[in-house]
C-alpha cells in the first residue's frame, strides 16, 4: 500500500499545543519517518524500531489520537492485522491575530474575540475556548489569563471588551462606509429567552448607539457547539450587523443613531477603537455574550468591512 502526494494538516494554534506535545518524541517522530512512502504492521514497525510490543502501541495510539496517522484492520496470514499508515505529510500553524483581505474599495478585517486589547468587566462573567475553560468562572482576572488569545466564547454581566482593528484603507482614499457584524446575545444564569439586555456599540469612544437583545440563546444546540458544553447553558447569539453611512448608523438595517462615519475621525488613524458593553446604568443590565468562529451558529468571529473611494483630484494624481 503505497503512500503518496502532499497532504496538509492545518490546525490553530490552540490545536497545536496537543499536536507538539506528540511530536515531542524521537521515537514518535521515527515511526513517522518510517512511514513515510508505505504503510506498516506492527510487528513490521516493532522489528524496525527494536521496541516492545506494548511500547510501539502506546506511541501509535498517541498519534493516531492526534490525528496524524491511521489504522485499518486488512486480512493477514493468520487472520486480521493492524495496518498504519500516515495520514499527512506537512502540518500547517495559523497565529492567532487578524486576518485582512481586500477586495476592489473594501477592506475586510476578522478579529478573533479573545483578542481584546482592553477589558473592564463585572461577574458573573467568564471566557472559553472551543476546548476548555480559561481560567475561573465568575473571576475577572480571568480575562487577562495569557490563554484569552484562544476565546471563542466570553461573556460577563457589564462592562466592556475592545478591540483594535487596523485603519487598512489606502492612502489618499476616503471612508465611506463602516460596517461591524458579531455574533452575541444577552448573559443569564445558565439561558433564559426572556432577558433583554442593553448593548452598547463605541468606535473610537464615540457611542453609535444601544441594541436591546431580547434573550440569552440556550437549551439546543447550535451549529458549532463544543462537545463538552452543556446544552442547558447559553449556545448562541444573533448575527448583527452594524453600518456607520455618510448619513447616520444603523443596525441590521435600522436607523440607530445620527452618528455618521465623518465624525469616526479615521483619516490619520493607525486603527479603529471598537468597544462592545453594557452600560452599568442601563434601563436593562442584562450582560452580553460574544461568540467566535468555533462557537454559535456562525462561523466566523469580529467582521470589519471598509468601504472607501478616492476623491476625483487624488484618483487623477494617482492614474498620472
Amino acid at each position: 500500500m503505497a503512500v503518496s502526494g502532499a497532504r496538509i494538516l492545518e490546525v490553530d494554534a490552540e490545536s497545536a499545543t496537543t499536536l507538539f506535545r506528540v511530536l515531542g518524541s524521537e521515537t514518535r517522530v521515527l515511526i513517522l519517518s518510517l512511514l513515510s512512502h508505505n504503510a506498516m504492521n506492527i510487528s513490521e514497525l516493532r522489528a524496525a524500531l527494536d521496541l516492545p510490543h506494548a511500547t510501539v502501541s502506546v506511541n501509535i495510539k498517541q498519534l493516531v489520537e492526534a490525528g496524524l496517522l491511521q489504522v485499518e484492520y486488512v486480512p493477514g496470514t493468520h487472520g486480521t492485522q493492524k495496518l498504519v499508515s500516515k495520514r499527512y505529510d506537512e502540518v500547517r500553524v495559523k497565529l492567532p491575530g487578524v486576518a485582512v483581505a481586500a477586495a476592489h474599495n473594501v477592506v475586510e478585517i476578522t478579529m478573533p474575540i479573545g483578542n481584546y486589547r482592553n477589558v473592564d468587566v463585572t461577574a458573573y462573567c467568564g471566557i472559553a475556548s472551543d476546548t476548555r475553560y480559561i481560567g475561573s468562572i465568575d473571576d475577572p482576572r480571568s480575562f487577562y489569563e495569557p490563554d484569552h488569545v484562544f476565546a471563542q466564547i466570553l461573556w460577563f454581566k457589564s462592562g466592556f471588551v475592545e478591540y483594535a482593528l487596523p485603519n487598512n484603507v489606502p492612502f489618499g482614499s476616503r471612508l465611506t462606509r463602516l460596517e461591524l457584524s458579531a455574533e452575541l446575545c444577552s448573559e443569564a444564569p445558565n439561558f433564559d429567552l426572556d432577558w433583554p439586555s442593553d448593548i452598547t456599540l463605541w468606535i473610537n469612544d464615540i457611542e453609535i448607539g444601544t441594541w436591546t437583545s431580547p434573550a440569552d440563546f440556550g437549551g439546543v444546540p447550535s451549529r458549532f457547539l463544543p462537545p463538552w458544553w452543556n446544552i442547558d447553558q447559553t449556545t448562541h447569539g444573533l448575527l448583527k450587523s452594524w453600518q456607520i453611512s455618510e448619513t447616520g448608523s444603523t443596525i441590521d438595517g435600522e436607523r440607530l443613531s445620527a452618528v455618521t462615519v465623518a465624525q469616526l475621525g479615521a483619516p490619520g488613524r493607525t486603527h479603529f477603537s471598537v468597544r462592545l458593553g453594557v452600560k452599568p446604568d442601563a434601563v436593562n443590565v442584562g450582560g452580553l455574550n460574544l461568540f467566535g468562529r468555533k462557537f454559535g451558529n456562525h462561523p466566523q468571529d469580529l467582521l470589519l468591512r471598509l468601504h472607501y473611494d478616492f476623491p476625483d483630484d487624488q484618483r487623477t494624481v494617482l492614474l498620472r
